[in-house]
């Protein structure tokens, strides 16, 4: 009886979660510009980030006895390999759509990583930073990565945007480093910073979230990184980036201006934009829809549909493809998210191997219950939204 009393418990909680997460994708897709079309746009993050440096030194982090097993990011996420790249690359190719276009990868990015030598010799005082081929020159079976991404571009299967110059709060981590943090020295001397909350407590902060802060004063050298940061992307790539996503969804949006200025007219992210820590105790936040235009004039782009099969555990092909016919049903293009760790192998090649099966399914399932399905780009979708909501 007492077996029979916890089953049921267990499923009432399964059945009440699953209603609330139904209930949820029906509320982010009431508002916001709609589309008869079936338009399919996959929004990635993280690209270009260190994040763990290689197996080995994940294994030193854990000899170390720092539990970075606890999260997914530290047991996955590496930087993108030639074998990532080409592994993903031939998944992507597999499958076309109505037009006889590739499914497309917007790569959210950043540009450079920090320079841990120069930071080490500065007594920890100054900040440093590398440019990203520089950090690819620096880890082994990275030689030809730069020349796939320009291949993938060029094959429209993969279109770089901007994340951030780097993905690291500088002035957090800077102060853990000269106070002597020991966990985030360790890290530091083994060419990491990326640590989750769920891994060192980390003061109500986390680590990646570049632009949050507790002092506004900082606003101005956020504005000074992102204006640095989109005019490296420019050089590296050839072109402007014409959207942005803040790390963490967390920026001010007294940062607005700042990114129009450099060509950014589109803002990804999810229902919710959450402010810097200096707004309040808690966590401060603010809704958007997808169409919507701010001050500044950019077109806010929501996210609706998850495929992260690192971070959450079941049956990531059916929840996608359940969150994408929410979205049809709705009339809302199907945004969907999925971070670069679902598809990197240079930790867990397994990890990268396994996704990429099941990614191909969820395209085969997408292309063969949705054949007028429309692959696009963050950019093609938002310009498409702005002529027909905005002309």
């Amino acid at each position: 009886m007492l077996l029979h009393e916890a089953r049921f418990e267990q499923r009432k909680i399964f059945v009440m979660n699953r209603l609330k997460y139904i209930a949820s994708r029906n509320l982010i897709n009431l508002p916001g510009w709609r589309t008869k079309r079936k338009i399919i746009v996959i929004q990635s993050d993280d690209w270009g980030s260190i994040r763990m440096p290689s197996k080995e030194v994940y294994q030193k982090m854990l000899d170390s006895g720092i539990p970075v097993d606890k999260c997914p990011y530290n047991r996955f996420d590496a930087l993108e390999s030639e074998e990532d790249l080409e592994k993903l690359y031939s998944i992507l190719t597999k499958h076309k759509d109505i037009h006889g276009s590739f499914p497309v990868i917007t790569a959210n990015c950043v540009v450079a990583n920090p320079d841990f030598d120069k930071i080490r010799e500065s007594g920890f005082q100054e900040y440093h930073y590398e440019l990203y081929p520089e950090t690819l020159e620096k880890h082994q079976k990275h030689d030809r990565t730069f020349e796939l991404w320009n291949e993938g571009i060029s094959k429209k299967i993969i279109f770089p945007q901007f994340h951030g110059r780097e993905h690291v709060n500088i002035t957090f981590w800077l102060d853990r480093l000269i106070e002597g943090n020991q966990i985030f020295r360790k890290a530091f001397d083994l060419g990491l910073w990326g640590l989750g909350p769920n891994v060192v407590d980390a003061y109500n902060f986390n680590i990646q979230a570049a632009f949050d802060c507790e002092e506004k004063t900082e606003l101005e050298h956020h504005k000074l990184i992102l204006a640095d940061g989109l005019g490296l992307f420019s050089k590296l790539f050839g072109f402007r980036s014409e959207s942005f996503i803040a790390n963490n969804f967390v920026w001010d949006t007294e940062l607005d201006d700042t990114l129009a200025i450099s060509g950014v007219s589109i803002l990804q992210g999810m229902k919710k934009q959450y402010l810097p820590a200096y707004y309040g105790k808690n966590r401060m936040s603010v809704g958007h829809r997808t169409g919507e235009l701010n001050k500044s004039g950019q077109l806010h782009m929501i996210r609706n549909c998850f495929f992260e099969p690192s971070l959450i555990p079941g049956n990531p092909v059916r929840f996608c493809l359940s969150d994408i016919q929410n979205a049809f049903a709705w009339h809302k293009p199907a945004i969907i998210t999925s971070h670069r760790l679902n598809f990197m192998g240079g930790i867990v090649p397994s990890n990268r191997d396994n996704n990429l099966e099941t990614m191909d399914k969820l395209l085969t399932n997408i292309t063969q219950r949705w054949p007028e399905v429309e692959f696009m780009t963050t950019v093609q979708l938002g310009e498409l939204i702005r002529q027909e909501l905005h002309p």
